[in-house]
């Protein structure tokens, strides 16, 4: 049986325990932090579900990124993240929305500046928004799951 990090888990159940609810726009993590989050014990009670926006293509015509801002920006930056939780955050009535952008594996808009590693995470709570940029190490999975500790580690955070 699949048991979901410490962290994940003591995240939901103090979203349980304060009767909040949570969705996801996510990109780099293609539906594992949703999963994550799935998998933890009354998960329906905070879990609204989620989606995954991998290419740009989805960002734009599902989540209404306007068009020029990913090829201004790249898919993978504090920008783009912000508008798909704030995009997503409409047609979700969740009282938490977050959006994560990244680059788990080569072939993004990786640089220098912006090596592998990077992801980008924007959280909306009902009364404010917060945003964080990580440069994790490590393989795609290993990069993921530590980006899902870290919202995990945001919200526990701000609730």
């Amino acid at each position: 049986m699949y048991m979901a990090s410490d962290k994940v888990t003591l995240c939901c159940e103090a979203l349980i325990e304060k009767n909040l609810t949570l969705s996801f726009a996510e990109s780099a993590s293609a539906g594992k932090m949703c999963y994550e989050f799935s998998t933890v014990f009354n998960s329906g009670k905070i879990l609204m579900g989620g989606i995954i926006c991998y290419h740009n293509s989805m960002k734009e015509d599902l989540l209404q990124i306007p068009w020029g801002t990913i090829e201004k920006y790249s898919p993978e930056s504090a920008v783009v993240t912000k508008l798909m939780a704030q995009n997503f955050s409409r047609y979700v009535q969740s009282d938490i929305c977050v959006g994560l952008t990244g680059l788990a594996t080569p072939g993004g808009s990786e640089s220098k500046d912006k090596p592998v590693g990077t992801i980008f995470v924007h959280i909306i709570f009902p009364d404010k928004e917060i945003a964080e940029r990580f440069e994790f190490k490590g393989n795609a999975e290993s990069i993921i799951n530590q980006a899902i500790e870290a919202v995990a580690e945001m919200i526990l955070n701000e609730i």
